[in-house]
């Protein structure tokens, strides 16, 4: 066997390996076992961490959906049949809290306003300058509203139509709120980098 023909067979084992520990993990939750429970918890409360922050306005917001949404899985886990993906199934009951924390100021009015879009068309250079975690704390800055709709269609890959049953809005106000939320974004971006060039000069 070629050194390539042995690492991909050694990376296919550890994957195998990582889904029936997973496997495990999950049986052992259906079955409300606490060291699974915390085993979960250890495995993906990272990256369910990471789905609370792009919600949160501030880490303890993010903590505070971070507990909910595990306190909910343990609930329903009973509910996953093992098909499709579990972390799929995770990530929608983690987005679900966070949407729930902050339901009431979703119910927002359709305005058409005349936003001016950016004169510089440097934005695409300006976002590979910053870092993942810059980025963040600035989606952390848009308002509830804009925040939930540009992570969920932007980052989640949910449909308009999907966001306004979510949300119980219309696909109008969620295109006009994705339209509003990417400007101000690129604001702060140009802000911060501008901000960042002149500290550094």
């Amino acid at each position: 066997m070629t050194k390539k023909g042995r690492i991909i067979l050694t990376l296919r084992n550890r994957f195998q390996d990582l889904e029936k520990k997973l496997e495990n993990i999950i049986t052992g939750c259906q079955q409300k076992d606490t060291r699974s429970q915390k085993e979960l918890y250890d495995l993906l409360g990272g990256k369910m961490y990471g789905v609370c922050l792009r919600y949160a306005g501030n880490t303890d917001d993010a903590n505070d959906i971070l507990q909910d949404g595990f306190l909910k899985v343990f609930e329903k886990i009973h509910q996953f049949k093992f098909e499709g993906s579990f972390e799929g199934w995770l990530r929608r009951i983690f987005v679900n809290t966070a949407l729930e924390r902050y339901r009431g100021q979703y119910k927002i009015i359709n305005i058409q306003d005349s936003w001016r879009e950016l004169k510089e068309g440097s934005y695409e250079n300006i976002v590979s300058s910053i870092t993942v975690d810059e980025l963040v704390g600035l989606i952390q800055e848009l308002s509830p509203k804009y925040r939930a709709v540009f992570n969920l269609y932007a980052i989640e890959g949910y449909s308009h139509k999907e966001i306004a049953d979510l949300l119980g809005v219309s696909e109008g106000t969620s295109k006009s709120n994705l339209s509003r939320a990417r400007l101000i974004l690129q604001e702060k971006v140009a802000q911060y980098y501008n901000t960042e060039l002149k500290m550094q000069l």
